[in-house]
């Protein structure tokens, strides 16, 4: 196994981080002391109040303060009132970007890997680099070798940040 991302990791841009995390484990610690640990295959980027595919595009609220803070943070909303994503903050404070966990080689969809996760709103705001339960560690495969494609589901968001490149996903060795 790798070792643990520390929280200098995450105060560069989203768009530095974003393929760096292609590669890494999630690992998510229970509280019966059980492990799983989550290859990460498949990110995308939300990045600045001027990406209208991006949640702090309506400016700082309750939901987005998380991402005003210094990157390193753990970001999860819930989403069709059953799904609780997973997305980590990046960048320097009042800089609001986050990077969503859209699949892993285990769990296509970052529904399927909130449900695997069993987060919840406790979530919301902790330290990824100092958790207790849920942290990223270095991927024992160095290689990044990657492609890049439009986001998801984030038509509303108009042509223009609809269609920019900013998800990431690992290729197949």
């Amino acid at each position: 196994m790798g070792s643990r991302i520390n929280s200098d990791f995450f105060k560069a841009d989203a768009l530095e981080i974003a393929p760096k995390l292609l590669g890494m484990q999630l690992v998510r610690q229970f509280d019966n002391q059980k492990q799983l640990v989550l290859d990460i295959n498949e990110i995308e980027v939300y990045r600045g109040e001027e990406d209208l595919g991006c949640h702090a595009s309506k400016g700082r609220t309750p939901r987005t303060e998380v991402m005003y803070l210094e990157g390193g943070r753990i970001y999860v909303y819930l989403i069709y009132g059953m799904y609780w994503l997973l997305n980590i903050t990046t960048g320097p404070v009042n800089h609001p970007q986050a990077i969503l966990i859209r699949g892993t080689q285990q769990f296509s969809g970052p529904g399927r890997i909130g449900k695997a996760l069993q987060l919840d709103k406790t979530f919301y705001g902790e330290d990824i680099s100092k958790s207790e339960r849920l942290w990223l560690i270095s991927g024992v495969n160095s290689q990044h070798n990657f492609e890049t494609r439009p986001r998801v589901g984030i038509d509303y968001a108009g042509e223009y940040w609809a269609n920019v490149l900013w998800r990431y996903v690992l290729k197949s060795s």
